[in-house]
């Protein structure tokens, strides 16, 4: 049995773009690094959650790394989690963001964010005078984390399943009101629009006068990663978010910071991996997020510098004693109309006793042509898993883990 590496490069996928020549940027890089792992390993193409599908980076992970729809504790949660806050079944949680708008028609509209240190002291200020607030017995507390960003708890037998007032495109739609989105949540949607007129009432006059609210969630029963996979390792990433999604799922986050110079970041990464494995971890996740900062730029030429700036670094993956993975989570196209897009993200995995197919070259169309063919996130593990001779026989049922998909690793013996 084989440790699995998985390097995950936010965003990777893209779309066909004509100034470069009809091609994403991954097809257009010239990525020989790429190319060698595409030619000694299997490839496909990934959809995190379903073709056509755009997931955010913590849906399509939550999905990726084996885990149901139906466990899934929402975003805020994660926060939460990162932040090192105390997660408990009772409480709902949603993401709070303090933000400056301006009335249109008796509509508010936002018109930026907090930005740097300058106002991290006024947004602090003001967060505080919307930290508790009691509604229809509901208790509202908001946890200030940073630049007017916050985890509101909202405790009392609330509901999570509640729309979000942030609408994401802030130039298209204006904030918008919270509904239910069950019968059962219509007392908490209720309030939570009367919180948030609180909130604005206390912050008129003010530079950022608007609180947000998204991610709603609750922390829900899942196995955890060892449980499920028969693996445990190591998640490593610079954001808060994903800390606590490792947190949710047993493995232990590091940090590893972001710079201006992804090539180095990656490179770092790497030398992690390496010390990992050398001290026997069966499991090493990294996540980099420089492919979606550049998807998001908007300009093709941008997500292709980054994506040989990055694989100048990944001759170095230890794929000749791991299964490696090379993928990302979603498609962040350097289109303007779109933040993430449901277009395939291509796929390598490589290492001892992995077949190599026909494909030697990295790019969506390539790797669409590849033995493992289209495959969604649930599929990445058991994949990874098999080609590490550690899948799990379906014949039997050594463990009463919901889903489990990997060699047990958790085992009940008798004892006599």
């Amino acid at each position: 049995m084989h440790p699995i590496v998985v390097v995950l490069l936010d965003g990777l996928g893209d779309r066909a773009h004509a100034s470069l020549g009809g091609r994403t940027a991954n097809e257009a890089a010239a990525t020989p690094n790429l190319d060698t792992l595409a030619a000694s390993g299997s490839t496909g193409v990934l959809y995190a959650v379903g073709p056509g599908r755009a997931p955010s980076s913590e849906v399509a992970h939550w999905s990726m790394l084996g885990y149901l729809p139906e466990e899934f504790p929402g975003r805020a949660v994660l926060e939460a989690l990162g932040a090192g806050q105390e997660v408990g079944a009772d409480d709902v949680f949603a993401f709070a963001a303090l933000r400056p708008a301006e009335k249109r028609d008796g509509e508010l509209w936002l018109t930026g964010r907090p930005r740097g240190d300058e106002d991290e002291e006024e947004a602090a200020a003001l967060i505080a005078r919307c930290a508790e607030l009691e509604i229809d017995g509901l208790h509202f507390v908001l946890t200030h984390l940073r630049r007017g960003e916050a985890v509101l708890r909202v405790s009392g037998g609330a509901d999570d399943r509640v729309t979000d007032s942030d609408a994401f495109f802030r130039d298209r739609h204006p904030v918008l009101r919270p509904q239910a989105a069950h019968p059962d949540a219509a007392t908490t949607a209720r309030a939570a629009e009367r919180w948030t007129r609180l909130v604005i009432d206390r912050l008129g006059g003010e530079r950022f006068n608007v609180i947000t609210l998204k991610w709603w969630g609750r922390a829900r029963p899942a196995p955890t990663f060892l449980e499920r996979h028969g693996v445990t390792g190591t998640f490593v990433a610079d954001s808060r978010f994903m800390h606590g999604l490792a947190r949710a799922v047993g493995l232990e986050p590091a940090h590893a910071p972001e710079s201006d110079d992804p090539g180095a970041d990656l490179a770092r990464r790497i030398d992690l991996i390496r010390e990992r494995l050398d001290e026997g971890e069966t499991f090493v996740f990294t996540h980099l997020k420089a492919t979606d900062k550049a998807g998001h730029t908007k300009d093709p030429a941008v997500k292709q510098r980054t994506i040989e700036r990055l694989d100048a670094q990944l001759g170095e993956l230890p794929a000749d004693r791991a299964v490696v993975c090379v993928t990302g989570d979603h498609a962040t196209p350097a289109y303007p109309d779109v933040i993430h897009s449901g277009d395939p993200v291509p796929l390598i995995v490589a290492g001892p006793g992995v077949r190599a197919d026909a494909v030697d070259s990295f790019g969506e169309l390539d790797c669409s042509r590849g033995i493992l063919g289209h495959l969604r996130g649930p599929d990445l593990m058991p994949v990874l898993l098999n080609a590490a001779d550690r899948p799990l026989f379906l014949g039997s049922r050594p463990t009463p883990f919901p889903g489990a998909d990997g060699y047990p690793a958790v085992l009940e013996p008798l004892v006599l």
